[in-house]
């Protein structure tokens, strides 16, 4: 029998949350029209100081959350609070974290375990520790409940359910390799771009914060984690049992005497004075004819996984990227020598919250 309504709680209301909640919006007012389609209730709001929640479940208006949760004199809930909430409700749960918070990807398996679904951007959950994910997913299958995360790599571009696609249909993936980060692509078609001779790095790295591409602190992005953490949730969903994102060789582009500097803004007033050495990297590659860019790989033979500088022909799809795009190549055995090559945005509010309600219709089609 289908489901009539489904209740639906979000965490996290900044960037992502407040676009995912504009897209709810619309999506419940288009599953209104077929007379099949469930009832979407949002139930609860909760950012990291205020909540918003009604007690015998029934639904906040999708019109002006933002505000309500503002003005909410509610009592903040715990997360085992929010999980049994959730658990009594009249009928199926989601739960859509739009946060990065490792405490609550830490209570996934509590969630699942009590039926409760869960759609995320949230990298943490899938690329902390391998015991974290085999919970995750362990949780999932006993529970029935469902998992997805397509945002947490490359946003709303449709990468990890092409790779399990792939995984599933039982095609041989040898090897991924891309540029998984917004922020490096900007930073690298800047400094290096294929015509032309490109500003000082350091002077594209102060650009790159003034645009908004950048971390407030740009070290959170110099030092390739947030690359690791999508690499090794590939990497997993490949196959490969990954013990965490420092588990294997990522170059930090942080210079030694910056790594720990009180600020951000302290970092980018010294990175001046360490330019040569991204100039001496990007004119060893100029003498080959070819241009440095941040990737990430992953040899699924040779399980072997890394992120850092490589250089590549100017007539290669990595380094003829624009913008701030991603670009992710699977290299399979169906694929031959011509990988499956998946580009476009990989960044922002809207694109990151359109993969998230994307997962959350995913849900509702299986519920």
């Amino acid at each position: 029998m289908a489901v009539k309504e489904v209740y639906i709680a979000v965490i996290g209301a900044g960037g992502v949350g407040k676009a995912f909640l504009s897209q709810l919006e619309s999506l419940s007012t288009r599953l209104s029209r077929t007379p099949s389609s469930p009832k979407l209730s949002l139930i609860l709001l909760s950012s990291s100081k205020k909540v918003l929640y009604t007690h015998k479940y029934t639904a906040l208006s999708l019109g002006n959350t933002a505000s309500s949760l503002a003005q909410s004199a509610q009592e903040p809930l715990s997360l085992p609070q929010i999980i049994e909430y959730l658990a009594a409700a009249p009928s199926k749960a989601v739960l859509v974290d739009n946060t990065s918070s490792q405490d609550v990807a830490n209570q996934y398996p509590a969630f699942l375990a009590k039926g409760i679904s869960i759609v995320t951007p949230n990298k943490k959950a899938f690329s902390g520790t391998f015991k974290l994910w085999q919970e995750i997913f362990g949780a999932a299958s006993t529970s029935g409940a469902k998992v997805y995360h397509e945002s947490s790599v490359g946003a709303g571009l449709p990468v990890i359910s092409t790779l399990k696609e792939l995984v599933d249909t039982g095609d041989e993936v040898t090897r991924i390799e891309g540029v998984f980060s917004g922020t490096m692509s900007f930073l690298f078609n800047s400094f290096a771009p294929t015509e032309g001779s490109g500003g000082k790095w350091s002077a594209e790295v102060k650009k790159a914060k003034e645009l908004g591409y950048t971390e407030p602190d740009p070290r959170d992005d110099l030092n390739g984690l947030d690359v690791a953490r999508k690499l090794t949730i590939l990497a997993r969903l490949a196959g490969l049992e990954v013990a965490s994102p420092t588990s294997f060789p990522v170059q930090s582009l942080i210079p030694k005497e910056l790594e720990s500097v009180s600020s951000g803004d302290e970092f980018i007033e010294n990175l001046p004075k360490f330019d040569s050495q991204m100039e001496e990297t990007k004119a060893a590659a100029e003498k080959e004819g070819k241009v440095v860019r941040f990737v990430g790989s992953i040899d699924v033979g040779k399980k072997e996984v890394k992120v850092g500088l490589e250089k590549f022909d100017r007539s290669h799809p990595i380094a003829s990227l624009k913008g701030s795009d991603n670009i992710i190549s699977f290299y399979t055995k169906r694929y031959g020598t011509n990988p499956l090559i998946i580009q476009g945005a990989g960044a922002g509010g809207e694109v990151t919250a359109m993969g998230v309600t994307g997962d959350l219709i995913k849900v509702l089609e299986r519920l």
